[in-house]
């Protein structure tokens, strides 16, 4: 470990050893980038998503109190309603002219349950392939969750939910919008799902755990439920707090992943609500913050891209929305993510970086066609995040 290497982490546990955090101090270190060592990240990422408080006293009482809700969570949503599942129909009262599975009711425990399924189906069509170029989310969890697979629990699982519907989970895809959703060559989609096979019983793979969590906040956030691309916000957050060199942080990972991405998602949701797309607070508004600032900072570029009608929603949307997770390697995009969250203007850094990546790939925008350029942009060249954060960093220290 190189001399610089151990003074930075010497840095991190000056200021995470005081009694009350330093944020200010906390978000310059990790601007730069956060060691692995120690849990470091998985720690820092915490505060910096709000979900740790700055008093380190209040630390253990609060991570005892989410973890309980969360637990709570799973009874109330997967395992009561598994159970009831698991009955309906056993005797002719379940069934009934106040309750049967044709019932339009709303409030008709039927209706709730195959409106979740629908939700259900497309979060499990997401989360199979996530980073397919990486074997973890098909791995094992060392922690699996016992409530969920004790054998003496005899209630539907989301996995069995799963595999006896009949409902085809293309059906009830919630896409944003068209060519937004053209996925990097980086994430190659495999041509069937059944190269991920379930796990034996009592075993349970980190996309099962992932897809667990995406269904909770489903269910809590009925306006939002579920859209597409949610579970590539999710899985580099789960990557690092399951990965976490300190067994107590990795065990409790999926909790923790759940509140943090709950506080993330409250940040960024409005990017997966088409009816804001166009206000002030919406994804267009961030698309054109892209070319207004590229305008300032490369006006030659800016009118080239112009010329060619290339419209910020053609690439932006995607990095935006996902906050760069599919155009990087899933460390590179954890690396990113360090300086997005220690931004104190949240993500307003984010609109840098995709000013940065256009602006070092102006050489060849200005001499490419617009197939050229629309290919170099939904396949961005450039792999070096460091190169990319730097010119960043240089333009916002040019404003």
């Amino acid at each position: 470990m190189s001399r610089l290497h151990q003074s930075r982490i010497a840095d991190f546990q000056e200021v995470l050893g005081e009694p009350t955090v330093a944020l200010t101090k906390l978000r310059e270190l990790c601007f730069s980038g956060i060691p692995f060592d120690g849990g470091l990240r998985c720690l820092c990422w915490k505060i910096l998503l709000n979900y740790l408080p700055l008093e380190k006293a209040l630390w253990s009482s609060l991570l005892k109190k989410q973890r309980d809700l969360y637990s709570q969570f799973l009874k109330e949503m997967i395992i009561q309603p598994g159970i009831a599942k698991a009955n309906l129909g056993v005797s002719r009262e379940d069934v009934t002219l106040e309750d049967h599975p044709l019932n339009p009711n709303p409030d008709s425990r039927w209706n709730t349950y195959f409106k979740d399924n629908e939700v259900l189906l497309q979060i499990d069509k997401d989360v199979r392939r996530l980073y397919p170029d990486m074997a973890f989310f098909q791995r094992p969890t060392d922690y699996p969750c016992l409530l969920i697979l004790d054998p003496q629990n005899e209630f539907e699982t989301l996995r069995r939910r799963v595999e006896q519907t009949t409902l085809k989970s293309q059906t009830v895809a919630r896409n944003r919008s068209g060519v937004t959703n053209v996925s990097s060559p980086l994430k190659t989609t495999p041509s069937s799902l059944s190269e991920y096979e379930v796990l034996p019983n009592g075993c349970e793979a980190h996309w099962e755990v992932v897809e667990r969590i995406l269904f909770i906040y489903a269910k809590l956030n009925p306006g939002i439920a579920y859209v597409q691309g949610m579970n590539e916000i999710v899985g580099p957050l789960y990557y690092t707090f399951a990965t976490d060199p300190n067994s107590e942080w990795k065990e409790h990972a999926e909790a923790d992943t759940f509140f943090c991405f709950t506080n993330l998602m409250a940040e960024i949701r409005d990017n997966f609500i088409k009816s804001l797309d166009d206000s002030q607070c919406g994804i267009t508004y961030k698309m054109e913050k892209v070319y207004s600032t590229l305008k300032e900072k490369d006006v030659e570029l800016y009118l080239k891209l112009q010329e060619q009608n290339i419209k910020p929603q053609f690439f932006a949307f995607r990095w935006l929305t996902l906050l760069l997770s599919q155009e990087f390697l899933l460390p590179d995009v954890i690396r990113i993510w360090d300086s997005l969250f220690a931004d104190d203007k949240r993500f307003d850094f984010l609109l840098l970086v995709c000013c940065a990546m256009l602006t070092l790939i102006r050489d060849q925008l200005l001499e490419g066609d617009f197939t050229l350029n629309m290919r170099l942009l939904q396949d961005y060249p450039i792999s070096d995040v460091h190169l990319i954060l730097k010119k960043a960093k240089e333009l916002q220290d040019s404003k």
